[in-house]
């Protein structure tokens, strides 16, 4: 088989960037290791910055998430029974919207499908070839059947575990990592929100998340050791922890039931670099990861996307390489920005093992500061709604 661009992972980063070359006539293939079902499964978060909306637009895949996403022109913030708002649309002019990352995905497969665009599921030992010459091509099989794709560039948005980055040699790639000492602990249940907007909780007893899903569908978190697992936490229980890490008022109006998923998350900030090496590109967590805590994780992988789309695009309509060769350089300022972001924000909520008394008390002035400071709370806007492409 030959195309322009071979794709390794069907998941929303993959699938975007499928559907924006497919809309400018540029040929490609999506190869994914598992179903469309088992991917669909996989429960994730949804607050969607603007930018990532537009490119959702530009691939003909918004029209669902307009008519069911909500838009959010802000959030809260508590710590004890103090609570206080950042208005997004005030301090920068944009809100978020949140729909679910499952969703998004839904929605890229249907148009990939209507499109008539290949998909590969179910495929295995998937091999990068020759990425470091102008001829790279990508082996792999499915039900044991032998199969080659070549073509001109290869997108690895294979996920943290993926064949992708470890294309790379060692000797060109250099990693960084942070791994936090906690996980979320999250529910889904079909319950209405506790609020109409995300409440973040920062309590002596641990972080904790108010969000949704929609109208009817909430999902909730709360801080939690790593060597806890969701079997250990019944549903009472759960409920009951997050009522004492949330103000009374948000306490009193939760509205509780049967949890439908429950799952722990361990934190990381990860970021490899270069994120190209020579026709190979890495997208979303096959080149870096945030913490949940700001919801950048969709978003940073989005904005690789765009990056990568724009800079395949000038290659072929232009004959230009400029985009293909700063790829990595642009992409990384705005990830490393996106990895500060979840950072302070997990550090001014969550409560670590070592904080001393100290610590304790310079969190407390950060959230003071910000609840007071208009500056602050347009420097949280610009970086939750999206820093620009």
């Amino acid at each position: 088989m030959n195309t322009r661009v071979a794709i390794i992972g069907g998941g929303p980063s993959g699938l975007l960037l499928s559907q924006l070359l497919h809309m400018r006539g540029i040929d490609n293939v999506v190869l994914e290791r598992k179903t469309r079902d088992y991917v669909l499964g996989r429960i994730r978060a949804g607050v969607l910055e603007q930018g990532l909306v537009r490119l959702l637009e530009e691939a003909g895949c918004a029209g669902r998430l307009h008519a069911e996403g909500f838009v959010h022109d802000g959030t809260l913030v508590a710590y004890g029974n103090e609570i206080f708002r950042v208005d997004f649309t005030e301090h920068t002019g944009s809100p978020v919207i949140v729909y679910g990352q499952t969703e998004v995905t839904r929605d890229l497969y249907d148009a990939r499908e209507k499109s008539g665009g290949p998909i590969e599921f179910n495929v295995e030992d998937v091999a990068i070839h020759g990425a470091d010459t102008d001829a790279p091509h990508v082996t792999y099989a499915v039900d044991g059947t032998a199969r080659r794709i070549d073509c001109d560039f290869v997108a690895g948005c294979d996920g943290f575990h993926g064949v992708s980055r470890q294309t790379i040699p060692l000797t060109v790639r250099r990693e960084y990592e942070k791994i936090y000492p906690f996980g979320w602990l999250g529910i889904l249940s079909e319950t209405p929100p506790v609020n109409d907007e995300l409440v973040y909780a920062n309590s002596a007893r641990g972080f904790a998340l108010c969000s949704m899903r929609n109208d009817n569908l909430s999902r909730y978190y709360i801080q939690c050791s790593l060597s806890d697992s969701p079997d250990d936490w019944t549903d009472e229980a759960f409920w009951q922890e997050l009522k004492r890490r949330i103000p009374a008022e948000q306490a009193g109006r939760l509205v509780t039931g049967p949890s439908i998923e429950k799952s722990i998350a361990p934190l990381r900030s990860f970021v490899t670099e270069p994120m190209r090496w020579g026709r190979l590109f890495l997208c979303g967590d096959a080149a870096h990861i945030v913490p949940p805590t700001g919801a950048k994780g969709l978003n940073t992988a989005a904005s690789d996307v765009h990056y990568l789309y724009h800079a395949l695009r000038d290659f072929y309509d232009n004959g230009s390489s400029a985009g293909i060769d700063g790829y990595s350089e642009t992409a990384l300022k705005r990830v490393w920005k996106a990895e500060r972001f979840s950072w302070w924000f997990s550090s001014l909520l969550h409560r670590y093992p070592d904080q001393s008394e100290f610590d304790l008390k310079m969190q407390i002035a950060e959230l003071d500061f910000l609840r007071s400071n208009a500056a602050a709370q347009k420097a949280m806007a610009q970086n939750y709604v999206g820093l620009p492409y």
